[in-house]
Formats: structure tokens, C-alpha cells, sequence
């Protein structure tokens, strides 16, 4: 190869290399209840019947290059004792952040304690599980829930429906920003479109976020699945391909709601890289 063409080649590789570690990814304080909860209601099979374990609700910020993605968005300012102390327009301005720099919002899936603040960034991108997006804009109230609540729901997803940035998700896959380095992963089970996250850090390695594919160290031992979960075979599956995949990428798993994983994280405002 002539020595301009090997030059070239070396350039790109080093400019390849310079993006690839501009990735990092941080923790951010979403609430979550002060006090131990029954998990009675995480297995169907009776298994934390007289156990209590404290929750924590975890939103998480990456950046790529100078592209930022927030994953999750905690439970709403609602005035309960579960409402984050600090609210994410306030934490993201720690950093300089102002919402309408948040380029893409990720959502696991639709529930509350997920989508709470996710209307403080209208402007960003919505990625949400295609299934997710249906069963959140159908225009009658799923069977079972009561249509207040859904009303509430819906409301937290106004500034899409019809109008915002959204790209609803399919597939086994769906590479956030381009570069194989963000990816929402297809975990359905807990609800129809729910997905988890990817992260590949050049320095910390490959880090997954489980949304709620499981909920508590205990669960994920023992492979339970909660008695609200929309399918109970999609469930296991999911649980299967998400332990497969930790193994496979040797990825440090952050399970998002137990608050033992906090520490697998800097402390924000400092990120993982």
C-alpha cells in the first residue's frame, strides 16, 4: 500500500478510535420510596412473600461525541414521598445541560416510575418500543386499568403524539446514535415493546441497563417474573438473552430499580468512560 493510502488508513483509525472513547454515561436520581417495599408482587411463584427490600427509581444520561441520549425519566414531581428530591432539569444543569440539549429521550417502557419527568424534554427525540407506543395511544383504556390513570399516562407522552420527534422501535436492535456503541436491546415481557440498554465504554466495558427486565439482585438469581409482567414467556425469554448477553460482552449489569448496583456508577456529576 502506498505510504500516502497507509496514512490515510491510520488517520481514519485514530479519528475512529478518538470517537469511539467519547462515550460515557452517568446515574441520575429519579426517587423511588423512602422506605423497604413488599416484593411480594415481583414473583408469581410466591417466592419474597414476607420480604421487604428498599427501590430505588434510576434515570441515566450518555453522551456520545457531543450527542447526549437521557434514559428513563424517574417518577413524576408529584408531591409523593417517591418523587426525586432534586428534579432532572435541575441535575442535568449541574453539568451545564439545559433540556433542550438533550438530543434523544430512551424509554425502557411506558411506566410511571420510567416516563415521570419525560415531558420536561418536549424538543428531544422520542425512542420508545414500538408495542410500548401502541399500547400507550390506543384510544380505549386497556382492560383492567383505570382511565384516569391512563389518562395520566397518555398525558406524559402529549408533546408525540401527533406532533413531536419519534421513532418507535422494533427489532432485536436499535443503534441510538449511529456508531454501535448505544444500543436498545428487545427484552418484551414486562411490557410488550420494553427494551434495555447498551453501552460500550472504552475504558469501563460494555455496561447493560436492564429497564425492568428485573427488578432486585434476588429476582435475577432466580429468574422471577412479577405478577403485572404483560407475558410471562416473553419474560423468561428476555431474562435468558439479557444474562447470555452479560456473559458473552463480560458487561458490568446495572439493575435500575436496586439500589446495591447505585455504586456500580460514579456519582453524578462524574461519568463512566
Amino acid at each position: 500500500m502506498p505510504t500516502r493510502a497507509l496514512l490515510a488508513t491510520a488517520l481514519l483509525a485514530a479519528c475512529g478510535a478518538a470517537q469511539a472513547a467519547d462515550v460515557a454515561l452517568a446515574r441520575l436520581d429519579c426517587g423511588g420510596p423512602p422506605e423497604p417495599v413488599s416484593v411480594a408482587a415481583f414473583s408469581d411463584t410466591f417466592e419474597f412473600d414476607d420480604t421487604k427490600l428498599p427501590l430505588t427509581y434510576s434515570c441515566y444520561l450518555v453522551r456520545d461525541g457531543d450527542r447526549y441520549l437521557l434514559w428513563d425519566t424517574g417518577n413524576a414531581l408529584d408531591g409523593s414521598a417517591a418523587a426525586p428530591k432534586v428534579p432532572l432539569v435541575q441535575q442535568l444543569a449541574r453539568i451545564g445541560l439545559k433540556p433542550g440539549d438533550i438530543d434523544v429521550v430512551g424509554i425502557s417502557h411506558y411506566h410511571d416510575d420510567h416516563t415521570g419527568q419525560l415531558a420536561m424534554v418536549p424538543d428531544a427525540t422520542l425512542l420508545i418500543g414500538r408495542a410500548d407506543w401502541n399500547a400507550v395511544t390506543q384510544a380505549e383504556t386497556p382492560a383492567g386499568m383505570d382511565p384516569k390513570a391512563y389518562a395520566e399516562r397518555r398525558a406524559r407522552f402529549a408533546p408525540w403524539i401527533g406532533r413531536g420527534k419519534l421513532q418507535t422501535v422494533g427489532g432485536d436492535r436499535h443503534d441510538v446514535f449511529g456508531d454501535g456503541r448505544v444500543l436498545m436491546l428487545d427484552l418484551p415481557g414486562h411490557t410488550p415493546g420494553h427494551r434495555g440498554l447498551l453501552v460500550k465504554l472504552e475504558k469501563t466495558g460494555n455496561v447493560l441497563l436492564s429497564g425492568d427486565v428485573t427488578h432486585f439482585h434476588e429476582n435475577y438469581a432466580s429468574n422471577g417474573v412479577p405478577t403485572w409482567n404483560t407475558n410471562r414467556a416473553d419474560s423468561l425469554a428476555s431474562l435468558d438473552r439479557f444474562k447470555k448477553a452479560a456473559a458473552n460482552l463480560k458487561a458490568t449489569v446495572v439493575i435500575q430499580h436496586d439500589p446495591r448496583d447505585i455504586g456500580k456508577l460514579p456519582a453524578f456529576p462524574d461519568f463512566a468512560k
